[in-house]
């Protein structure tokens, strides 16, 4: 990040209308790299005041309990992050249009809801930033893709892509692409663990120890997935690599693909990507009537 995106960052004031977790990974990410003070982060949400005071305690955000209504933290906002649910988003979003500025820079994380759909909530005169993360933002490891609506000016894309990359990476698509990015890396993380934990059962089933099989799954996917990273190859050629004939792996792997094992895991991507568009879709229908 450039030293004028670090100086910028730090001097603005950011605002979370919804406190949820990827909310808090954001929050936490951009506190720890330092990219901004506690005290310009603030965060509000319907009514869950116990959250709020969580929130607070932990990381020293400011919420309505510090003393300043919500109006104002919406209003002086440089940048706002839309991180409802997406059932109460259209509503959410409407209620404050008389809160934004133009100069604002809105990036909205909820699943499936287009810029377009912001901007007839908003005005098309709104910079809007669409990005999708996934959980394991949570720990700093997250993968987050960005589209820009062609009101965000070059400043603020290099704002976003900073905040994001403080808690993971990002990648820049195109907004045809963000129900992809949903099925891929933002539901992504949890095909894994649905694959672990088979993994662990089959262990146990096997004789391990809950907590034995635990360990070992969790030690092979770590590794697994650093050989990739740390060697640049190609996951089919390592799994080529561990693949001796007529071996113990190349049985296992017949018998999953014997079970289209690939195609269900293809199958459920595009399932989950086309969910984000019908969610997407549910949104725009609620705004239109």
């Amino acid at each position: 990040m450039t030293q004028l995106t670090q100086t910028s960052l730090d001097s603005l004031q950011l605002c979370f209308y919804g406190a949820g977790s990827m909310a808090e990974a954001i929050v936490r990410g951009i506190i720890n790299k330092e990219l901004v003070q506690a005290s310009r982060v603030s965060m509000l949400n319907r009514q869950n005041a116990d959250r709020l005071t969580e929130l607070n305690d932990r990381y020293g955000i400011q919420t309505i309990l510090q003393g300043k209504e919500n109006e104002a933290y919406l209003r002086e906002a440089d940048i706002l992050f839309l991180a409802m649910k997406p059932k109460d988003a259209a509503e959410a979003i409407a209620s404050i249009k008389h809160l934004i500025s133009p100069n604002q820079l809105v990036i909205s994380v909820i699943a499936g809801l287009s810029i377009q759909a912001i901007e007839k909530l908003l005005g098309d005169q709104v910079a809007v930033v669409r990005a999708m993360p996934n959980t394991s933002s949570t720990i700093g490891l997250g993968a987050t893709g960005i589209s820009y609506s062609d009101k965000v000016s070059k400043q603020q894309q290099l704002l976003t892509e900073a905040i994001f990359n403080s808690v993971g990476i990002s990648t820049v698509v195109d907004e045809s692409l963000q129900q992809a990015v949903t099925g891929v890396s933002g539901s992504g993380p949890a095909y894994v663990y649905y694959f672990m934990e088979s993994m662990i059962e089959s262990a146990i089933s096997l004789g391990f120890s809950e907590e034995a099989a635990k360990e070992l799954v969790v030690q092979t996917v770590l590794g697994a997935a650093e050989m990739v990273r740390h060697t640049g190859e190609e996951p089919a050629e390592l799994r080529r690599k561990v693949t001796s004939p007529n071996g113990t792996t190349q049985a296992a792997l017949e018998l999953m693909a014997e079970n289209d094992f690939a195609g269900t895991i293809q199958k459920g991507v595009h399932r989950s990507a086309e969910r984000a568009g019908e969610l997407g879709a549910a949104i725009e229908r609620s705004i239109s009537e």
